[in-house]
């Protein structure tokens, strides 16, 4: 297998990690009024059985990356396929909420695994002249999966009142074919380095690049792992905790602006505006195909127009869009198909940038010496801003109204885009240094 092709081929089973994470986050939301009408679920109920996974996720996602260097990045992949198997079936057979919510939570330590393994992975196995692309790979796996669990949502949604079951039972396959594929991938060179098995990681790199090249990064990775001797201290010092500061906002950001509220209760919000519930349930494949589109969107362009300019555009025109999601609801605009349409237009303008460059600037603004340690906390307090999003919406939503909710959402756009306007540094064309000495000059 030439280098290009075996690169391709380990990167891609990395990123079916990501697929599964997608699939997993967004297959309870065609099961979700099957569960409510099964278990006679209150709204806060109904919050937490779709929330639950995501304490899972921060656990998951808290752990991910000491466990992995204890015991290396592949052997954790395989754990966190485990995982994925294991939870599928669980939430295909309970028979109380408990043992729903329990085998979810499983569930999630799989997602935040795989949101922190994933990429990780692919990133250290690359070569530099193509890891940009490669680590891309993953992102659109995620949305690429949530696609997929919107499909089996609506193939599954006529079948009968157990429908629910198949819907997750489904998540089964691709974990074990995941399990199966990372067994036929090697160990993160990176990590071989770190244990002092340089004969190793050079035989892996070797695979992917030419042998000066693969001697070359080798050396190139112990001066890396060199730098990282940063202390949990060294993130409140000053410039660091700038970064911090920076990276922690816009993980919230991300989350508290709405999109998880959209992406998993999408057939509830098109069943509560008049569609039937077989027909929201397939207007949420639309959903996810616009999400995968504009992602692809934000790929093509983040390194031409820049990070700031398009993370803006998206904040801005998100928060048009729910102000105009909030008056159809408020007013009972259903005509038209219009919620259809500002939901469409609101998942757009997230995935053009919010989705996907969020991730990007966290991973550029952290100084080197303390990035996985920041990388750590902000994911950790994404995850736990998604819990409360998920958790709060059906209740804010039953007790008040979805518009309630959706200005909500709008106003936390607005406080976006205001601080992303004075506060972001753009990173376009900087290196990762250049990046670093700016919080060092400017604390």
């Amino acid at each position: 297998m030439k280098a290009r092709t075996y690169v391709i081929f380990v990167s891609i089973v990395a990123a079916i990690g990501g697929l599964l994470f997608g699939f997993d986050t967004a297959i309870v939301a065609g099961a979700t009024q099957y569960l409510k009408d099964q278990f006679s679920l209150s709204a806060f109920g109904e919050g937490l059985a779709v929330s639950i996974v995501l304490i899972g996720c921060m656990f998951g996602a808290g752990t991910a990356g000491t466990i992995s260097d204890r015991i290396g990045r592949k052997k954790f992949l395989l754990v966190s396929a485990v995982f994925f198997f294991v939870s599928a079936i669980g939430c295909a057979v309970p028979h109380t909420v408990a043992e729903f919510l329990i085998f979810r939570f499983i569930g999630g330590l799989g997602i935040g695994s795989a949101s922190i393994l994933s990429p990780l992975y692919i990133s250290e196995i690359s070569p530099a002249r193509i890891r940009g692309a490669l680590v891309s790979v993953n992102q659109m796996a995620i949305v690429t999966g949530i696609l997929l669990a919107y499909f089996i949502n609506w193939i599954f949604a006529g079948v009968g009142p157990s429908n629910w079951r198949w819907m997750f039972a489904t998540g089964a396959f691709p974990s074990l074919i995941f399990f199966a594929l990372v067994l036929k991938v090697p160990e993160s060179p990176r990590w071989l380095v770190k244990q002092r098995r340089e004969a190793e990681a050079l035989g892996v790199l070797s695979r992917v690049n030419p042998a000066e090249i693969a001697s070359a990064e080798v050396l190139n990775i112990k001066e890396t792992l060199a730098l990282e001797t940063g202390k949990l201290a060294d993130l409140f010092k000053p410039g660091f905790r700038k970064a911090l500061f920076i990276g922690v906002v816009l993980a919230i950001f991300q989350q508290i602006t709405g999109i998880n509220a959209v992406l998993y209760y999408a057939p509830r919000i098109f069943e509560r505006a008049g569609f039937e519930r077989m027909s929201a349930i397939g207007q949420s494949t639309i959903v996810g195909f616009v999400n995968m589109l504009f992602t692809i969107i934000a790929i093509v362009l983040v390194d031409k127009i820049g990070r700031k300019p398009l993370l803006l555009t998206a904040a801005g025109g998100m928060g048009v869009s729910f102000i105009l999601l909030g008056a159809a609801f408020k007013f009972q605009l259903f005509t038209g198909s219009l919620v259809l349409i500002f939901t469409l237009s609101y998942v757009a303008f997230f995935a053009m940038a919010m989705g996907p460059i969020v991730w990007v600037v966290m991973a550029e603004v952290f100084p080197t010496r303390i990035r996985g340690r920041a990388m750590a906390i902000a994911t950790v307090i994404l995850w736990f801003s998604d819990f409360l999003v998920s958790l709060t919406f059906p209740v804010i939503a039953d007790r008040f109204n979805e518009s309630s909710a959706f200005w909500l959402y709008a106003l936390m756009c607005i406080i976006d885009f205001i601080f992303m306007l004075l506060v972001l540094p753009e990173t376009k064309g900087k290196t990762l240094e250049e990046i670093e000495r700016r919080w060092l000059h400017n604390p």
